[in-house]
């Protein structure tokens, strides 16, 4: 017992010489990815996209989906997001995430990003149909503060969009069609200094099981 104890010994001081952990190592591949719902949405809302993110190469230990209160302030929802994306770092060893957003989770995640410094966090960033320059829709529901931060000109909007609207090292992208019905304008996705894409015919909630899309945000986000 004692021989096989000094072997033991021996070995794991071997192993730390040559600088091998023992810790579990994490294992490589994509970042992991948050995904930030619209007004009303949920994580159901990233069925399909997650179902394309792991046909793409994504364990399912890789993709997360933040739900917040839609009927709250975005202000909130965008601290609620930096700690989310803390605890996903935390979990998954990862030192940035990849963010994908629908709708008014633009908004949440450009105010995570800008104003909160979340940039160094999040290495890609996606908006598929972003209220990021607000949307006139929103005028349906001022009742709630989310919607009277979502509305053109609000004092939300013009902090988020102010000076550079894509900062840091993040890479931005978003997703826009004329088809959308909600974000009025549909440009209103469009973000100076982002790869913006024009769709050319998609509503706003079909976004949401457009596998061409959804595949090419997959492919964008492992760049």
């Amino acid at each position: 017992m004692r021989r096989v104890l000094g072997s033991l010994v021996a070995l794991f001081a071997a192993l730390a010489a040559f600088g091998v952990g023992l810790a579990p190592a994490h294992a490589a591949g994509p970042r992991p990815v948050v995904f930030v719902h619209g007004y009303t949405g949920s994580a159901s809302n990233w069925v399909t996209a997650m179902s394309v993110f792991r046909a793409a190469g994504y364990s399912s230990g890789q993709l997360f989906a933040y739900e917040y209160n839609s009927y709250g302030d975005n202000k909130q929802n965008a601290a609620g997001l930096a700690s989310y994306v803390d605890q996903v770092k935390s979990r998954t060893g990862a030192s940035q995430v990849d963010i994908v957003n629908h709708s008014m989770g633009g908004l949440v995640s450009q105010y995570y990003l800008k104003i909160l410094n979340g940039n160094p966090s999040v290495a890609h960033l996606a908006s598929i149909a972003g209220a990021n320059h607000g949307t006139t829709y929103a005028s349906a529901c001022t009742i709630y503060e989310t919607c009277r931060q979502m509305l053109p000109g609000s004092s939300f909007v013009q902090q988020i969009s102010a000076g550079d609207e894509t900062p840091g090292g993040t890479q931005y992208a978003t997703w826009y069609s004329p088809c959308d019905g909600i974000i009025i304008p549909y440009t209103s996705t469009r973000l100076d200094g982002a790869n913006n894409h024009l769709v050319a015919c998609q509503t706003h909630i079909g976004y949401l099981t457009d596998a061409v899309v959804l595949g090419a945000i997959a492919q964008f986000t492992k760049g």
